[in-house]
């Protein structure tokens, strides 16, 4: 029975916000774990310095595949780790940048997988934060320095930023118990809003950052809508369980036999806006009518 060795760089908790997908994925191509294929789970729980160890010990036990799955820090790790044998990702960040592959259409060597960052869904993210601040106040961005996606988001937000001539604060936060700091530290910069960059840090400590949003009062912009879920404002993104079941399916495809360097990269098609009215409440907000008209879905 082939072996997939699963690198992530979220929890065991959020199995199931990820799973689910993943196997429906690699369902589509024939294989289900138990009956003709085995998982092996790593999860790094937020800490990224895990994952080379983690990766490395996949490696050792000559698994079929390698699915890394949420967080370019967890693609990386797996290729640092192994030239021969295939990995999978599925990553909110540019493959291309942190040289994961050469390019989108035919990566080549033993990596490939699926993406649901597009560099329009940075700049809209400005724009739904500059609906909520106030104008002329400060924008706060969260990004996170261990993610290299992360920091490339924030460089595009000030370079949009400043051809809009708004301003904006970038924190750095790595861990969740610097989370309460960083909003005290934007809030004492009189920010307008809140943009929290996509991240699995900030995915896994989602219910801790809507805490804090509500705590502080102050509009948050996320990048998925499992943080809208769990109660934040707005998210504009792609979605993760889309992007989780097409490396689900490049992971069966590459068992079966193909070569991972001839799969292109997915890319997402669609992108979300959602709003949570809820939350829009709790924090004092009334969402202009024609913001609420463009959402694809409304939480009530």
């Amino acid at each position: 029975m082939p072996v997939v060795g699963f690198l992530s760089s979220l929890s065991p908790q959020d199995r199931t916000l990820v799973m689910p997908a993943f196997h429906q994925g690699h369902n589509e191509t024939g294989y289900i774990e138990g009956r003709n294929i085995a998982i092996d789970y790593r999860w790094a729980d937020g800490h990224y310095e895990r994952l080379p160890m983690m990766a490395t010990v996949l490696v050792s036990r000559q698994v079929a595949v390698i699915a890394a799955i949420s967080g370019t820090p967890a693609a990386m790790a797996a290729k640092a780790a192994t030239t021969t044998i295939p990995i999978v990702f599925a990553i909110g960040g540019d493959p291309v940048v942190p040289e994961l592959v050469p390019n989108l259409n035919r990566p080549g060597g033993n990596v490939t997988g699926t993406s649901f960052y597009a560099t329009p869904v940075v700049t809209k993210r400005l724009e739904l934060a500059r609906e909520f601040a106030p104008q002329g106040t400060t924008i706060g961005v969260f990004v996170n320095p261990d993610n290299p996606p992360s920091v490339t988001e924030g460089t595009t937000l000030q370079a949009a930023a400043k051809a809009l001539d708004q301003p904006i604060a970038i924190v750095n936060v790595s861990a969740e118990r610097d989370i309460d700091g960083a909003f005290a530290a934007i809030v004492q910069r009189k920010v307008g809003a809140l943009i929290v960059s996509s991240d699995p840090l900030f995915f896994l400590a989602r219910k801790m950052l809507v805490v804090s949003m509500v705590r502080y009062a102050l509009p948050t912009i996320f990048a998925d809508r499992e943080q809208v879920e769990a109660g934040g404002l707005v998210s504009y993104g792609a979605s993760r369980p889309d992007a989780y079941r097409q490396a689900g399916n490049y992971v069966g495809r590459v068992v079966k036999g193909e070569n991972p360097g001839d799969l292109p990269i997915v890319l997402p098609t669609k992108i979300l806006l959602l709003i949570n009215l809820k939350s829009a409440k709790a924090l004092g907000l009334e969402i202009p009518p024609q913001l609420l008209a463009r959402a694809d879905e409304v939480i009530e």
